[in-house]
């Protein structure tokens, strides 16, 4: 006898984004007020935090759509080809770990000798290689993007999950 996986509704609802809120809020705290983490940050290169942030997409897109095996993609609703779902998640785990270092006032505790001037034109007709003007005038911009990176690693397997579990 072959016993029939139940599929979940294809909507996507307003209480699917607040699992999501609420199992990545609740892994990513613990990253946004740690010290430790805004030093990884401080050190890490550019190029680090942008493999960081595809891997928290590879994260997402597997924990949503691979490890369970009760959804399934095609059912998704879509915008431009993409799953609402994933697009929710990925603001989600994003969102959540810049509010909090915003409200935790982290950039300003950790990065207290970061510049915080940031002139787009300057820094476009500057001479040099663009990204390493960057990180020299826009120092705690830059520090908080990596910090956020950093922390959406948690944050993503928190949304992930709480979206699985508590999905009806």
């Amino acid at each position: 006898m072959k016993l029939r996986r139940p599929r979940r509704p294809r909507d996507f609802r307003l209480a699917d984004s607040a699992q999501q809120i609420v199992g990545g809020f609740l892994l990513a705290g613990p990253f946004v007020v740690t010290e430790e983490v805004w030093l990884l940050a401080g050190n890490m290169h550019i190029l680090q935090a942008l493999s960081i942030v595809a891997i928290v997409f590879a994260i997402g897109y597997a924990a949503l759509y691979k490890a369970d095996t009760t959804r399934d993609i095609d059912d998704e609703q879509e915008v431009a080809g993409v799953p609402v779902r994933f697009i929710s998640l990925m603001c989600v785990t994003f969102g959540s770990v810049t509010a909090l270092a915003l409200l935790f006032g982290a950039p300003e505790t950790f990065l207290e000798d970061a510049t915080t001037a940031c002139n787009p034109v300057s820094l476009a007709r500057a001479p040099g290689p663009f990204l390493e003007n960057a990180a020299a005038s826009c120092g705690l911009v830059l520090t908080t993007f990596k910090a956020v990176t950093v922390g959406s690693v948690f944050s993503v397997v928190g949304a992930a999950t709480a979206d699985s579990i508590f999905a009806k």
